[in-house]
Order: C-alpha cells, then sequence, then structure tokens
C-alpha cells in the first residue's frame, strides 16, 4: 500500500459535490483518490506540499495525433484539403518505421505530461502490427494514460482514404489488443474509424461492427471538410449510413459541417465531439462544432489534432476555444444592435471541457476528469504564487488565463508522480534526445516537401 497526501493547496475539484476548496488536501491510496478535504492526515504517507499551489484535475486530450510530434513545425501555413492531405496522409505517415513511431508517441507524450494533460486519445496511423507495438511501447514508457486508436495504416492514401473499400486490419488490431493493451490498467483501445467521409458505407459499418465486437470507442474524423459533396451529391447527409448507428460509444472528431439538426440528433444519441479549434480554424475545416453542441444541449471536449502544427499544450484550446465561441455569441447580439451584455460560455466551462467532458468522450468519467473519492488520482498542481499568476483571486480563471506550463509544478497519473518541482521525473528525455530528432529530420528530408 503506498499513500501520498497532497496538502494545503487551492483544490478545484470540478465534483459539483465537493466545490474549490482552500487551504485543502488530497489524500491517495494505491493510485485512487480517497479523501478531499480540509485537515486530512495519514501515517506513512508522501507529502505533496501544494501550499500557494491550484491543484485540479489532469488535462484530458480527446484528439491528437502524437507520432506526429518530431515532424514539428512543418504544418503551421498549411491546408486540410491541400498540403495536409497531401504531404502528411499521402507522403510523410508513409515513410515511417516503428522507430519513428515510438520516438513521436514518445515524445509526444512527454510533452503531454509536462504540459499537464494526463489522459490522451492517440488517434494513429500504424503502417504494420510492429509500428502499432512501438507506438504503444511509447505511451507505456512516458506513463500517460491514453486511449491506442488504431486508424488505417499510413502507406498507401489511396487504398485507406477517398471512398476506400478496405476494411482496417483487423487481426493486426486484435493481436495489439491482446498482448499489448487488455491487461495495462493505463491503456485502453479505440478504432480509428474513417466513416462514410473517407470509405464506402459497407467499409464504414464493417469498421464500425469490428469495434463494437471488441467493445472499443470508435472514433472518427467525420465533418471537417466539404468535399464529401462529391461523395454524397449536392447536398452533404451528415453522418449518412451510420446515423441509424449513432450511440455512445462513437467518438466525432470535429464535425464543423453538420446541420445543426445532425448535431441535435447525435446529441441525443450520447455521441460526443471533439472540437480541436486551433487546427481547425487554421486548415480549413470551417467554424468550430462547439456552438451546435452547445445548443443541442451538450458539451463537447477539446483536442489539440495535429502536433506537426501546433503545440500539444492544452490550455491553448481551451483559451482559443473559449474565446472563438464567445466571439459568434457576442456577435449575433452586436448584429442586433445590442450591445453585450452577459458571457455565455465560462472559463469553468472550458475547463471542464478539457477534464471531465474529455474523461466522458472516452468513456473514462467514472475513472477520471474529477478530484472525486474513488476515481484514480490523475492531478496537477499549478504554482500560483509565480509573479505571472498572482494574485489568484479566480482559481479558475488562473489556470486558463494565465498559467502555462512553467507553472506546473506536480503531475500525478495513477498516484504516480510524472512531474516534480516543474521537471519530468523520466530520463528518457535526455535518453532518446538525439534519436527524436534525427527520426525528425530523416523524415522531413526523405519527404521532399519544402518548407
Amino acid at each position: 500500500m503506498t499513500r501520498t497526501i497532497i496538502q494545503n493547496g487551492t483544490v478545484i475539484s470540478l465534483d459539483p459535490d465537493i466545490g474549490t476548496l482552500e487551504d485543502a488536501d488530497v489524500l491517495i491510496e494505491d493510485g485512487e483518490i480517497l479523501e478531499v478535504g480540509h485537515g486530512l492526515s495519514a501515517s506513512n504517507a508522501e507529502v505533496i506540499d501544494a501550499e500557494g499551489q491550484i491543484v485540479l484535475p489532469g488535462f484530458v486530450d480527446s484528439h491528437i495525433h502524437l507520432a506526429q510530434t518530431q515532424v514539428r513545425g512543418i504544418a503551421g501555413d498549411w491546408s486540410l484539403m491541400n498540403e495536409y492531405f497531401d504531404h502528411m496522409l499521402g507522403n510523410i505517415t508513409g515513410l515511417y518505421q516503428p522507430e519513428d513511431m515510438y520516438l513521436g508517441g514518445l515524445f509526444g507524450a512527454l510533452e503531454k505530461l509536462y504540459t499537464g494533460t494526463t489522459t490522451a486519445l492517440d488517434w494513429s496511423y500504424p503502417n504494420t502490427l510492429e509500428h502499432g507495438e512501438r507506438a504503444v511501447d511509447a505511451l507505456q514508457d512516458a506513463g500517460l494514460r491514453a486511449v491506442y486508436t488504431y486508424g488505417p495504416p499510413g502507406d498507401d492514401s489511396a487504398k485507406w482514404w477517398y471512398n476506400s473499400d478496405v476494411g482496417l486490419p483487423e487481426a493486426n488490431i486484435r493481436e495489439l489488443h491482446e498482448e499489448k493493451i487488455s491487461d495495462d490498467d493505463l491503456l485502453s483501445l479505440a478504432i480509428g474509424l474513417r466513416g462514410p467521409d473517407f470509405c464506402t458505407n459497407e467499409t464504414a459499418l464493417s469498421d464500425l461492427e469490428l469495434a463494437r465486437e471488441m467493445d472499443a470507442l470508435a472514433t472518427i474524423h467525420m465533418g471537417a471538410t466539404v468535399w464529401p459533396s462529391s461523395v454524397y451529391g449536392d447536398e452533404y447527409q451528415g453522418f449518412g449510413c451510420l446515423r441509424d448507428e449513432l450511440g455512445p460509444d462513437i467518438n466525432v472528431a470535429h464535425g464543423n459541417h453538420f446541420s445543426q439538426e445532425d448535431v441535435d440528433y447525435a446529441v441525443e444519441q450520447g455521441v460526443s465531439f471533439s472540437s480541436t479549434p486551433e487546427v481547425e480554424m487554421q486548415m480549413g475545416h470551417g467554424i468550430p462544432v462547439t456552438g451546435k453542441v452547445l445548443e443541442a444541449g451538450g458539451r463537447p471536449a477539446w483536442g489539440v489534432d495535429v502536433c506537426s502544427d501546433i503545440s500539444g499544450d492544452m490550455r491553448s484550446q481551451m483559451r482559443i476555444g473559449l474565446q472563438v465561441q464567445r466571439m459568434f455569441d457576442n456577435q449575433r447580439i452586436l448584429e442586433n444592435d445590442e450591445e453585450v451584455t452577459d458571457i455565455g460560455i465560462t472559463a469553468r466551462d472550458t475547463l471542464e471541457m478539457a477534464t471531465i467532458e474529455g474523461a466522458k468522450a472516452l468513456g473514462m468519467e467514472d475513472e477520471i476528469g474529477t478530484l472525486t473519492p474513488g476515481k484514480r488520482a490523475d492531478i496537477i498542481t499549478i504554482d500560483a504564487t509565480h509573479f505571472t499568476t498572482a494574485p489568484s483571486h479566480s482559481p479558475i480563471q488562473t489556470v486558463v488565463f494565465q498559467a502555462d506550463s512553467s507553472h506546473i509544478d506536480t503531475v500525478l497519473v495513477d498516484g504516480e508522480p510524472k512531474k516534480r518541482d516543474g521537471e519530468l521525473t523520466t530520463d528518457k528525455v535526455t535518453e532518446e534526445f538525439d534519436r527524436f530528432v534525427a527520426s525528425g529530420e530523416r523524415l522531413v528530408e526523405e519527404s521532399g516537401i519544402e518548407l
């Protein structure tokens, strides 16, 4: 039995029955939160002094491609339909060797931990079973809680995308799950569906059937482009053949072009939406789905998406997603010749979209996302005494608007420290850094892209 107690912090539990507590403690035993309150004590416990710090659940990234980490800085001026599809899906992903998957995934996962994300859905394009195995090795070596998403291989875009009639490699998925994931408490499996935007109806339904047979989350890139009209005809048909199959085991990434009616129906069926606002606004996906999901009575989860383009820090998505939605809400009021006198979506809303809503999207709301006794101890602490964060009049606003990765003092995953005193606890960064950089240089050079 191992015990840890976080003492004297400002605890943002995000649990409505507990609330936000000043000078409070969190007691952890064997990776589980036992108690949140004042004046807690525990014999033989490791003490984390959180005086002057904000204590909250770790962030949850509901959609990211971690293996792109070593090709950072190439996609900042790319559009989705032109450069990204051609250069990334049609070129670079096919050049990945298993060790490239490992190195990209490792440093992507370490960036997640360093910046306060304790759980991520890693949407992967493994060219072979070995590619998938090394991608999972990276998650395990980093110690990140993760949903490993086995998507279509990246070796042949014509085969796996663009109205594909080829099903996902079932044998590889089943073997990877059985050998590497099923017995790991920090890992779970998702199936990366292409959906009717990118494959035939028969293939889309077959891939979904596989996910349901394996009791795996089905996560789909949908509604992110206007080109599906070439598949459906003059009018984009939303969920198409999947409409009657929608349920809480389906997660939609993006969804920008869905109608309000589509989103209303999907939310009613329990579908989760992952919005990645920064990438979507740059690459031409369209207006983030956030407003439509809110209008439908749901709430989206935030994600980073393409880390070959932007930072893996979830606070950027919290801030950008929040302020963009506020802009649209405010503009509707201004266009009616009225003054904006009330702000709709709040700082707490966007923080919850980066924590408990992400947990719900990944089917983990009973395990993580709030500091609730009985849940796993995925916890971060943020320095509120630094001259760039103090004074912290509103802890939630400090987290959303002022804090950055340099203020994150401690990161626990399942009660285990991954960052202490502002530094990662692993030696992997120094051990693997040269190989990581060399991997990125080789991939960019062999791709022949011009930067």
